[in-house]
């Protein structure tokens, strides 16, 4: 039985070294990329009326923009769907209840015609409200049914205008979804709270914020953004645990996504053949404000709710992400009298001690990320229970013994500089 923390990233790195070369096996497995649908792309702009102030190099935060826009429909790849929707475009008025209405598809997702795109930007002008929240829930619906990679590029320079509608609960809705979106928020003044929010909005789908206060700065990131969107990305496949291991759904190699109540303990189950080892890792995003003093723990357990083996890691302040991992290893049969030999169904159930912050939404559930690695075993049982190292441990053993003769050498080297000292 091997025992394992995983917390620390040294480890993680020393993990990733030891097992390269051992990848999933070569049928297709959950959450891998096909290539078969296209990217898609929806930028998300801000046009409310305070998109007027002229502080970004000398213009307007709207002239900024469309500058950039058609920088980026230029630079566009081929291969990206890309569409455009606004905020605060059309109604000038004081009715809230009509300016949280005003969000529109300027440009529709699909191949980019760059001349139409641009004159559909050129036409835009800082008008009323700032709903970034009805805008990302009817952004979610603008994309196209299809395994690519969809990401919303939202760029705003003001705080969402429609509480109570919170933009950060919107982006965790998205999220819960399963569908894959990533929203990725740019802000155009450095303001605490603009950041904090636009923040919250990208930490919950697994994109990222970024403050940017000149023109190239906004073009070189939407730049970055939608080529990072043709990129080949693995999507996590959405499972469902179940509340005990005899319910929990059957896992084959890959990445899955799910959502864990706060204090909850979600299962699953891995059949796993002799000769072969299991290697699971999870990971748990506090996507909200949690109390400090929480943990995170892994274990596998037989059908009769034997342990096997665990991980756990732990944490007493704010994080992002709390990850930990395991390996099980199950030995080969002794007797061939089987032409398929029976595979052992292994129960992984996950526990997680984060408790919510004080007005704090326990619902949906914490994000959760699960792998699932099932490889050929190591070669002996000696190879096993070297410490975790498997066979890493000649590399160790080769560095040792370098560090050792390294040592030797240098202590001649320099007894006989003081001997050549001494005489002269």
């Amino acid at each position: 039985m091997i025992r394992r923390k995983w917390p620390a990233a040294g480890v993680g790195v020393l993990l990733a070294a030891l097992t390269a070369g051992l990848a999933f096996p070569s049928a297709a497995v959950a959450g891998e990329p096909t290539g078969q649908d296209a990217p898609q792309v929806d930028l998300v702009l801000d046009v409310s009326g305070s998109m007027r102030t002229r502080d970004i190099d000398g213009q307007s935060r709207m002239a900024a923009a469309k500058q950039a826009f058609n920088e980026v429909l230029d630079a566009t790849p081929e291969e990206v769907e890309l569409g455009i929707r606004t905020l605060g475009a059309d109604y000038p008025g004081d009715d809230k209840k009509e300016g949280c209405k005003d969000t529109a598809q300027l440009y529709p997702i699909g191949p980019l015609d760059r001349t139409e795109a641009k004159t559909a930007v050129a036409t835009l002008s800082p008008t009323g409200w700032t709903p970034i929240g009805p805008a990302l829930l009817k952004a979610a619906g603008d994309f196209k049914d299809g395994n690519g990679s969809k990401r919303i590029v939202l760029i705003s320079d003001g705080e969402d205008t429609c509480a109570p509608l919170d933009p950060c609960e919107v982006a965790r809705e998205i999220a819960a979804r399963g569908i894959g979106l990533t929203i990725d928020t740019l802000g155009l003044v450095p303001n605490a709270k603009l950041s904090r929010q636009l923040s919250c909005i990208a930490e919950a789908t697994g994109g990222t914020y970024t403050s940017v206060e000149h023109q190239d700065e906004l073009t070189d990131r939407v730049n970055e953004l939608v080529d990072r969107a043709a990129e080949p990305v693995v999507t996590p496949v959405a499972t469902e645990g179940a509340a005990s291991c005899a319910k929990a759904p059957t896992l084959e190699s890959g990445l899955y996504t799910d959502r864990e109540e706060f204090g909850q303990q979600r299962w699953y189950r891995v059949d796993v053949l002799p000769g072969q080892e299991l290697r699971a890792s999870v990971s748990v995003a506090a996507d909200r404000a949690v109390n400090p003093d929480y943990g995170v723990l892994l274990r596998a357990v037989t059908v009769h709710d034997r342990e096997i083996v665990r991980g756990e890691a732990a944490d007493t302040g704010r994080t992002d992400v709390l990850s930990t991992g395991l390996r099980y290893p199950k030995p080969e049969r002794d007797d061939d009298d089987s032409d398929k030999p029976a595979a052992e169904t292994v129960c992984l159930a996950v526990t997680n001690s984060f408790s919510p912050g004080s007005g704090v939404k326990t619902a949906p559930g914490l994000p959760l990320e699960l792998t699932i690695d099932v490889v050929e075993g190591p070669d002996g049982s000696s190879d096993v229970a070297s410490f975790g190292l498997g066979r890493g441990w000649w590399l160790l053993g080769t560095l040792v013994l370098a560090g050792f003769l390294a040592g030797l050498v240098w202590g001649w080297l320099s007894r006989w500089r003081f001997a050549v000292w001494r005489t002269s």
